[in-house]
């Protein structure tokens, strides 16, 4: 199998503060990895570290490039925690919303061209947003507004997608609906890293857990962790079966 990301001995700092430490793992490609930990934990600063946004020393590999040099970022989508770097009260469409997802990648002229379109058309018709396409975004529910941040981020039919922590908010049945079509998505060849809260939901979707507390704590199929002692060890027998049960 192909190599999507590769960290080696990853370790990102603020100030003096270390906030992660020697990370290293791999994932590949049809992967659907599940991103947990507790609350300062570092996933998010993993998933920045990861999307070149912070520095740190190890190294990080991209498609078998390094960060540095990897430029080919129309083949990432990437969902923020919601609400982060979005204005809900500006005056902006729902499929211009998922335009901005391929406006990013192109030179200047930035125009829209009968292709891009299509790829619009094609993601909105995915996440079942073609009946709200000219509504206002911040007249949506949370949970639409969600399907339409997916699309966005699905719009360049990326080869991995990155979500951190998109189901926080949603009700159970729209977070259920949610995680269905992420597995939809991987189904069809898209590597997924997300990050999640519900540690115990997520081995539904998910075929490998990475789970890290500043260091890497766990990483590998859901099956060898709900089989491991050193496991049990750490998280306690409850723990360990709530996490394992819906596997």
């Amino acid at each position: 199998m192909s190599i999507i990301i590769s960290t080696k001995n990853l370790t990102v700092s603020y100030g003096i503060v270390p906030v992660l430490q020697d990370i290293s793992f791999a994932v590949e490609k049809g992967d659907y990895i599940g991103l947990a930990g507790p609350n300062g934990a570092g996933k998010t600063t993993l998933i920045k570290a990861l999307l070149g946004l912070i520095s740190g020393s190890g190294e990080v590999e991209l498609f078998n490039q390094s960060l540095p040099k990897f430029k080919e970022w129309q083949k990432i989508g990437y969902l923020p925690q919601r609400g982060n770097g979005f204005n809900p009260l500006f005056p902006i469409s729902v499929s211009e919303v998922v335009a901005l997802g391929l406006l990013a990648n192109k030179k200047y002229p930035k125009r829209y061209d009968e292709e891009d379109r299509k790829k619009i058309t094609q993601a909105l018709e995915m996440l079942q947003l073609n009946n709200i396409k000219d509504r206002l975004i911040n007249e949506l529910s949370g949970g639409q507004q969600q399907r339409v941040f997916l699309a966005r981020a699905i719009v360049s039919q990326p080869e991995l997608l990155i979500l951190d922590e998109p189901s926080t908010a949603l009700d159970p049945q729209i977070r259920e609906d949610f995680f269905t079509l992420t597995k939809k998505l991987n189904a069809q060849g898209v590597t997924i890293v997300l990050i999640t809260h519900d540690v115990s939901h997520i081995g539904q979707y998910a075929n490998k857990l990475l789970y890290i507390d500043k260091k890497v704590i766990f990483y590998g199929k859901f099956s060898d962790f709900c089989h491991s002692t050193s496991m049990h060890d750490y998280f306690g027998e409850f723990s360990q079966h709530l996490i394992c049960h819906q596997h």
